[in-house]
């Protein structure tokens, strides 16, 4: 009770729930925040060091990129953006890097990529943790880091699974990495070996487009010179103009509108006829070239038909006769 009654001397009275909420609200801001975030970057550094990883600073030049690209592109104005946060307010989470085996002193990202660019491109120090692992342990690290981001495409995720399957890893590194099952993993391969990679680098991450929507595109694909077409539309002006969802649906729609253009059929042969001079046969044909259609009609048809199929072969004789043909046949 002593203790409410101090707690109460200082606030003057007790303070109703709303009260409360809006101190909480201020607290986290400004230098109450602040000191928030430097604790908890303090507990987290603490972690780290008893696990055995510390962060250290790097220069960012000693460290190589990831053998495997996560990114199929950069957004140049909102790495801009990110630029001038680490200008402004310095670097608040550390990257991961492996040491490179192949040349002691040199580093590989294991996630983090924009800040080792960030800083170098300031000219100053990287904040990294360094922690010695396999090829598998990395790619499943990098492809975890980069799913839990928001802004990692469905096409992106993909394309990831598809180096890791040409680089020669299992398929279960693939699914741990992007925490996917076999029937999503599948779907993701079927469509970046189906697509041309050339037109997926065009359309770039389209980052608002999702699987249902890159399978109908997969399917347009399967059908025969759709990659020729496709790429007649990458050099219009409204594909180049248009951002990078909207370079997907240019080609979306104009696949769908090519698929459902009417083929040209061949003009119809007029048919042909001929009639006996007694009027007791008729007969309708027609000659395509490789197809000829013979109908017979009136009283003697049946017993017409029935004669010239019985002297088939005589009659082809009569025309080789007629008409010598080579043994090639052309």
């Amino acid at each position: 009770m002593a203790r409410k009654h101090l707690l109460e001397s200082v606030t003057g009275s007790a303070v109703s729930s709303q009260a409360s909420e809006t101190r909480v609200d201020y607290a986290l801001r400004g230098a109450s925040r602040s000191m928030k975030l430097s604790i908890e970057e303090l507990a987290d550094n603490a972690k780290r060091i008893g696990s055995g990883e510390t962060i250290v600073d790097l220069d960012p030049n000693m460290v190589d990129p990831s053998s495997i690209r996560d990114r199929i592109d950069d957004d140049e104005e909102e790495f801009a953006l990110f630029l001038e946060s680490i200008r402004e307010k310095g670097q608040h989470q550390p990257v991961l890097v492996r040491p490179r085996p192949d040349e002691p002193g040199r580093y590989v990202i294991v996630f983090g990529r924009r800040r080792v660019r960030a800083a170098k491109e300031l000219g100053q120090p990287v904040r990294a943790i360094i922690k010695t692992m396999d090829d598998t342990a990395h790619v499943i690290v990098q492809g975890q880091e980069n799913t839990r981001r928001k802004d990692y495409s469905f096409i992106e995720k993909a394309l990831f699974a598809q180096q890791l399957t040409q680089l020669g890893h299992p398929k279960d590194v693939a699914k741990a990495a992007l925490s996917v099952d076999d029937t999503l993993l599948s779907r993701m391969l079927s469509i970046t070996e189906v697509i041309p990679p050339d037109v997926v680098a065009a359309i770039g991450a389209a980052r608002a487009v999702g699987r249902d929507r890159w399978e109908d595109l997969k399917k347009l694909f399967n059908f025969p010179n759709v990659a020729d077409f496709a790429r007649e539309i990458l050099k219009s002006e409204e594909f180049t103009a248009a951002d990078s969802v909207g370079r997907f649906n240019v080609i979306l729609t104009n696949l769908k509108a090519h698929r459902r253009k009417p083929r040209k059929r061949q003009p119809a042969l007029e048919s042909q006829s001929w009639m006996a001079h007694d009027n007791r046969v008729a007969a309708t044909f027609r000659n395509t070239g490789n197809t000829f259609s013979l109908s017979l009609t009136a009283p003697d048809a049946g017993d017409f038909g029935s004669y010239i199929s019985s002297h088939l072969e005589a009659l082809y004789h009569a025309f080789r006769e007629a008409k010598p043909i080579n043994s090639t046949g052309d």
